[in-house]
């Protein structure tokens, strides 16, 4: 255990550290695209930068996880490049997730939901958060928050495991939702070991979600995951089973698997597949309407690194049939100047991605 918990803090040393390098250190020329499209800065000295929501008007609101800030990235003329970073609030525990609603920004940390009302009318002088939800686990592993509205109104909030692999039931495991003023929480989906990112399918409005695979059971397994949830209720499978088929060796037993639902599409073993969204844009040509980007956001514990890229995932209904990278250059042989945090569509039809490593959010065009 003492092994890999140094291995574990040397990895986030190496690869999750919040000291950018300048901006014209940033070898985006390394980024490999598919013919057509192109990646620029959106911005720049964002430490931290993770989870991404979008307002109606353009802003940009950024979560960090390790920095304990929330960044606003206004875009006023709308030329494709924040205009500056602003640090809303800072010195918080862990302000991982955040959702923007009616006029007022959400912010999750490790055991609570806040929210900042009118906040885009204050950007520099913030109004005092109001307590949502405060009754979120304390337990900080798997403990930082990927927060979305879903097309039903309400916020969902997951609540990772506490562990690496272990069974310690409600409220851990799951993905639950609450209505905007705190009330109403229940679960949704169990057996999900610990998802930062997840979107609605435009058309049918069903839900998707990443999970992180567990560690220790081998370079190529088990496989990280992309997951469909049509309905609430359904079980995802962990401790028990991993990926489509895999029995875990402390937790599961034969017949296990066929027991729950499987995944939509097994992701790279490690790739640590975080942010999610469906592509509904014009910009992009029409074959990626309604496919999905994930952020990979790169192994630690894989003695050949893979991830630090974006991927796609191309569906035919609600059946996934290609996986493949889209945006990859971050890793370079074994040493990764960027990590893809979470992905997040503008309104021109443009693809934002934050980069924790690199302190930066990109932006993404199609440009034939």
């Amino acid at each position: 255990m003492r092994i890999r918990t140094l291995a574990l803090l040397l990895a986030s040393a190496w690869l999750g550290g919040l000291s950018p390098a300048g901006a014209q250190d940033l070898p985006l020329d390394q980024i490999k695209l598919p013919p057509g499209f192109r990646i620029r800065l959106f911005a720049r000295g964002v430490p931290g930068a993770r989870s991404l929501a979008l307002s109606p008007s353009g802003t940009v609101f950024v979560g960090s996880r390790g920095a304990g800030r929330v960044y606003a990235l206004p875009d006023k003329d709308r030329k494709g490049r924040a205009d500056e970073v602003v640090t809303l609030v800072q010195g918080m525990d862990t302000p991982n997730g955040v959702a923007f609603k009616d006029g007022d920004l959400y912010v999750a940390q490790i055991h609570r939901v806040l929210r900042y009302r009118g906040v885009e009318s204050r950007l520099k002088d913030p109004p005092a958060p109001e307590v949502v939800y405060d009754k979120l686990p304390t337990d900080r592993h798997h403990g930082w928050k990927f927060i979305r509205f879903g097309p039903d109104g309400r916020l969902y909030v997951p609540v990772g495991a506490p562990c690496n692999i272990c069974g310690p039931g409600d409220p851990y495991a799951s993905i639950h939702r609450l209505r905007p003023d705190g009330s109403g929480l229940d679960v949704f989906a169990r057996g999900v070991r610990n998802t930062v990112g997840f979107d609605w399918h435009p058309v049918t409005k069903d839900l998707w979600f990443t999970d992180n695979g567990r560690d220790w059971m081998g370079n190529d397994q088990p496989p990280d995951e992309l997951n469909h949830a049509p309905r609430a209720g359904l079980h995802f499978g962990y401790p028990r089973c991993h990926g489509k088929s895999i029995l875990d060796p402390e937790f599961g037993k034969a017949g296990d698997c066929a027991r729950f639902t499987p995944p939509a599409q097994e992701l790279g073993p490690h790739v640590a597949s975080l942010g999610m969204r469906f592509y509904t844009g014009r910009m992009f040509p029409a074959q990626y309407r309604n496919q999905i980007f994930i952020a990979e956001h790169g192994s630690w514990n894989r003695s050949t690194p893979i991830g630090y890229r974006v991927s796609l995932v191309r569906l035919e209904g609600n059946r996934a049939v290609a996986y493949t990278p889209f945006a990859h250059g971050w890793l370079q042989g074994r040493a990764a100047w960027g990590r893809p945090v979470d992905v997040q569509e503008l309104a021109d039809g443009s693809l934002l991605v934050s980069d924790d490593r690199a302190g930066a959010v990109y932006r993404i065009t199609y440009e034939p």
